[in-house]
């Protein structure tokens, strides 16, 4: 049986030109509470911001079957997605208006199989370092009950530092 499944997006240019208008955190705060329209990425595969603070960062996602790869289990882009997102923005808190970053390297460890009766799931992204060309992040994909499915890290570019 075929599924079929509709996707909305604001204008990611749009919004682009706002974030580099604002310090990371209440860009990324006003993406949160609805302020700013959550950007493609995050409407193609159905997460959310749930969680914003300075080096803190949370998504949430409820796997489902389009989420699948062909061997029957959500696929693993689905959590490096999700990781890279939450990890990316403890960055992006710290960035101040125009300032810019990127991911340079992400590493991940998928530890257990995700399904549609996964349960909803949360990427949590805890800044540990921010220097003037290098930031680093580490981030954990895990359950309701806590149960870790992924875990990963990663090292960002600083390109600008705004003003």
């Amino acid at each position: 049986m075929t599924r079929t499944l509709t996707v909305e997006w604001s204008d990611p240019a749009a919004l682009a030109n706002a974030g580099r208008t604002m310090a990371g955190i209440d860009f990324l705060r006003a993406i949160r509470d609805g302020r700013l329209p959550a950007p493609p990425i995050a409407q193609l595969m159905g997460f959310r911001l749930a969680e914003v603070e300075p080096g803190h960062a949370v998504f949430e996602v409820t796997p489902g079957e389009q989420h699948y790869n062909p061997i029957g289990v959500v696929h693993g882009g689905l959590a490096m997605t999700l990781l890279d997102s939450a990890m990316g923005c403890c960055v992006h808190t710290r960035m101040p208006a125009g300032g810019a970053y990127t991911t340079l390297e992400a590493k991940i460890n998928l530890v257990r199989a995700i399904s549609d009766q996964t349960g909803a799931l949360r990427a949590v992204g805890k800044l540990v370092h921010f220097g003037n060309r290098i930031a680093t992040a580490e981030g954990r994909l895990v359950d309701a009950a806590g149960k870790l499915y992924a875990h990963a890290t990663t090292t960002c570019i600083v390109l600008a530092n705004g003003g």
